[in-house]
């Protein structure tokens, strides 16, 4: 099991198109560039996804999020910076920003941006998005522990982002940026 405290390191790991294990506020999440085809491809193959389910994408801080920005109202992209005490991932409109092979089958994309301190350290780190998928093959339960993303994937992975996991009690709800409507809890 290959652990890195190193937020420099997990960054380089991913400019090179690796795949990271790390926690994010409730669980562990697998994360690459998103606009690396090949790394995104390899979390699909890993977790057993379909594409067209498209991907999470999630930053650190404010800045880290603006090409979406850009592109809504006022209204909404307060929604998008703002701080929330249920972690939250808005669906925000995209064909020109974020890839097909991200988006999946949507004309948008589901973005989150995290209060976690590891996440926000990886993201600055990184400088920009990374994507974020619950760290488990479909139909099993996300990791909890750096433990079980290794019992999932061995070294399937590039690194496990030694940090602490967040205190939220379930993954992020997921809402429309434009109509709040809630798709997941």
């Amino acid at each position: 099991m290959h652990l890195v405290t190193s937020t420099t390191e997990l960054a380089d790991i991913i400019r090179k198109g690796g795949v990271i294990a790390y926690p994010t506020e409730a669980v562990w999440g697998l994360g690459c560039d998103p606009f690396n085809e090949n790394a995104v491809r390899r979390i699909l193959t890993l977790k057993s996804r379909p594409e067209e389910k498209g991907l999470i994408l999630i930053a650190g801080a404010q800045e880290e999020l603006t090409p979406w920005l850009e592109t809504l109202d006022v209204h909404a992209a307060q929604r998008l910076i703002s701080i929330n005490d249920i972690p939250t991932s808005w669906v925000v409109p995209d064909t020109k920003i974020t890839p097909s092979w991200v988006r999946g089958e949507h004309q948008s994309v589901a973005i989150r941006l995290s209060q976690h301190d590891p996440v926000k350290r990886l993201c600055a780190a990184f400088q920009g998005v990374i994507v974020s998928t619950s760290a488990n093959p479909a139909g099993l339960d996300p990791a909890l522990s750096a433990e079980e993303v290794h019992a999932y994937f061995g070294d399937q992975i590039d690194a496990i982002y030694h940090a602490p996991l967040g205190k939220a009690s379930k993954p992020s709800q997921v809402r429309d940026i434009l109509t709040d409507k809630l798709f997941r809890v």
